[in-house]
């Protein structure tokens, strides 16, 4: 059997999978491409005819959804409750104050003028959910943003579903969230971790493997824009509605899931100075750097150099 892996553009990043027989490629690239071409369709902010825009305009009654955005709003809703509000998707008034109102490639790079002054998400517990019936109420004035654990989701989700229908190991890596399912090769899955997933070098960037599970990065290296000098980026803190203090440039969490990954390295950005003790509180291995290049690791996670199983 002989690892094998594809990439293509999708959901504004890299999608990756990677399984391990090649025979296998061609069925995950396929599933994969078709369900986040799916998740696109219900979930972009960016879209005028997804099912979240059609949410958005039917603001203040019950609309119904379907499975797939029911889903996804019950992970972003769950990631809120765990995080205390840390990471919430109803920061969608939030991100485009900053600027965050298109398509990123869209985004112009350096505008002169000042972004739009914060103001803090209006709250999840807002959002009302009813399984039952698929229903979603969505109060007036209260606009989402799933990106903080859309992608995770969609990794997790994909990676199981790639695994029951290939029978093999994979791993499935959406822009730097990473869920691995089914029987890993041996020895695991090695992956190399830095600021930007596009880029990492293994010749300088620490390398940690993973057997099962999720494993993601949050940076604020990436998808960076400037407004009247200010340099700006999609994690927003939802207490102010505004970027967080620049205490960590990147971190990185390993989680039984990629969602509880994700969820962990936002939750930690916004956080802070508090990150550290808050992940080594719960249990997850984590590494964090800061502005200046120094690295902390807490919950195990190893020392850059040393090849973690």
């Amino acid at each position: 059997m002989t690892i094998a892996t594809a990439d293509f553009a999708a959901l504004g990043t890299t999608a990756q999978v990677v399984v391990t027989d090649r025979r296998s490629l061609p069925g995950a690239v396929a599933l994969l491409r078709a369900r986040l071409a799916e998740l696109d369709l219900a979930a972009s902010r960016f879209r005028p005819d997804s099912e979240i825009s059609r949410l958005h305009r039917t603001a203040g009654t019950a609309t119904e959804v379907t499975p797939l955005l029911l889903a996804a709003l019950e992970v972003a809703l769950a990631a809120a409750e765990r995080t205390g509000g840390l990471v919430d998707p109803t920061v969608g008034h939030a991100v485009r104050r900053l600027g965050y109102d298109r398509d990123f490639a869209a985004i112009a790079a350096d505008d002169p003028a000042p972004a739009a002054p914060g103001t803090p998400a209006p709250g999840w517990w807002r959002v009302r959910l009813d399984p039952a019936s698929r229903r979603v109420v969505l109060p007036r004035g209260v606009s989402l943003d799933l990106g903080a654990t859309a992608k995770a989701f969609a990794a997790d989700r994909c990676a199981a579903e790639i695994a029951r229908e290939t029978g093999r190991g994979v791993l499935v890596n959406l822009g730097g969230d990473l869920a691995a399912a089914g029987d890993p090769p041996a020895g695991g899955w090695r992956i190399v971790v830095g600021d930007d997933h596009a880029a990492t070098d293994p010749a300088r960037d620490p390398t940690v493997t993973i057997h099962a599970g999720g494993l993601a990065t949050s940076s604020t290296t990436r998808r960076t824009w400037r407004r009247a000098g200010r340099t700006l980026h999609h994690i927003v803190d939802p207490r102010t509605g505004d970027v967080p203090d620049a205490v960590w440039r990147t971190v990185s969490v390993a989680a039984a899931s990629c969602v509880d990954a994700n969820t962990a390295a936002t939750a930690a950005i916004v956080l802070g100075a508090a990150a550290p003790a808050w992940l080594a509180e719960r249990r997850l291995p984590a590494r964090l750097v800061d502005p200046d290049g120094r690295v902390v690791t807490v919950a195990g996670w190893p020392v850059d150099g040393e090849l973690a199983a």
